[in-house]
């Protein structure tokens, strides 16, 4: 392909392509922290209503808008407003986003959690277009419908993630480095794809790298309705493995079963480890998918077949759980801890999706300057995978 021309992204977009539709269902997965309280997260006040732009400087040429955080707290800290002109630096790629998916790591930023330097523009996963390249970028066209890999090796080996460690995708434009950017695998629309990024990267880890999930295997995932634990469904299903889901919702609980899940059990009505039992034939669950924390792992552990191995990326009921050592040597169980994913880990996940094998979920479509509804909805656990943002 030939390489674009110095372009800036203010000028008028040669080949503007309309956003394109986004699918009533598609399934998904997040990066978890400490910060929630059950297996379906917590529940927050509901802000419905959009907000108006807090305009900076008025010219000829469209303002380049963004959501910024300036401060620490709850959904009302989100603000849409105009901000600098980001460009391609070299080595990079400037995308024009038309999408833009929530993760739990947005509220926890958004709430302190870690607390970053800011003015901060949250977001990890996104996708749009091509709208210009950095010195020494060559492969990619102006105009080029792309998604962009959240997490940017460090020299060091650890991962820095997009709108954590610098600004992210809640924006119109973000230029990133051109290894993380890769065009939309398949017929996925822009909503689509903002949707598997992270999450898929982060399950795949866990299940595949990690666990080394095996056909025919059982995999228990607890709260469906998160993304890592919907990212993690689709996934096995492409291995062949068999799946148990929980969740506190008959509903979800529905929605799974439609997706593919083979054994489902409320979590919060029902016998969890009974569950397990029949579905397996008493024999267990060879992974369980574990990033509750205290609310879960005594069960994790009890679960878990002889030999299993059980995966955690997070704790979002506490991070002390009881030990229950005597479980882990009497069964022999391996216990694997996984944070997000490599590069390898994100082309995994994005083969799967691009053979067809896997697919996002996406549970609703809202324009970006409801942003505060949209985090809200997310930390209230209202969502069956993704909730993604339509940027104008």
């Amino acid at each position: 392909m030939a390489r674009p021309l110095g372009l800036r992204h203010r000028e008028l977009h040669v080949r503007e392509e309309a956003a394109r539709p986004a699918l009533a269902d598609v399934a998904l997965g997040v990066h978890v922290r400490f910060g929630g309280s059950s297996a379906d997260d917590v529940e927050p006040e509901l802000f419905c209503e959009s907000f108006e732009v807090r305009t900076l400087h008025m010219d000829s040429v469209p303002p380049v808008l963004a959501v910024r955080i300036h401060e620490d707290g709850g959904p009302e800290v989100l603000v849409l407003e105009e901000v600098p002109d980001p460009e391609a630096g070299p080595g990079e790629v400037l995308v024009r986003l038309r999408a833009s998916a929530l993760n739990h790591l947005d509220v926890w930023i958004r709430q302190g959690l870690p607390s970053v330097p800011k003015p901060r523009i949250l977001g990890a996963d996104g996708a749009g277009v091509v709208e210009a390249v950095g010195e020494g970028v060559d492969g990619f066209e102006r105009g080029m419908p792309v998604v962009v890999n959240p997490g940017i090796e460090a020299a060091d080996g650890s991962i820095h993630v997009i709108g954590e460690h610098g600004d992210g995708t809640n924006a119109q434009f973000v230029a990133v480095p051109s290894t993380n950017v890769y065009p939309i695998p398949g017929d996925l629309s822009f909503e689509e794809a903002a949707a598997f990024p992270l999450v898929f990267e982060t399950a795949y880890r866990m299940l595949v790298t990690r666990a080394r999930l095996q056909p025919e295997e059982w995999v228990l995932l607890w709260g469906i309705g998160g993304g890592v634990s919907t990212a993690g469904l689709a996934i096995a299903k492409a291995l062949g493995a068999q799946t148990i889901v929980t969740s506190s919702s008959d509903e979800k609980l529905a929605r799974a079963t439609a997706l593919g899940a083979d054994a489902t059990v409320n979590h919060a009505s029902g016998d969890v480890k009974a569950a397990v039992r029949e579905a397996t034939g008493g024999r267990g669950a060879d992974v369980v998918v574990e990033h509750v924390g205290e609310a879960t792992w005594r069960t994790s552990l009890d679960v878990a077949a002889r030999e299993g191995r059980i995966a955690v990326c997070g704790a979002t009921s506490g991070p002390n759980p009881p030990a229950a050592l005597h479980r882990i040597w009497w069964k022999q169980l391996t216990i694997l801890g996984s944070t997000m994913g490599t590069r390898a880990d994100f082309e995994g996940a994005y083969e799967l999706i691009a053979t067809g094998r896997a697919r996002p979920v996406v549970d609703e479509v809202l324009p970006l300057e409801q942003i505060q509804a949209a985090h809200a909805r997310l930390e209230a656990g209202e969502q069956l995978g993704k909730i993604v943002l339509a940027i104008p």
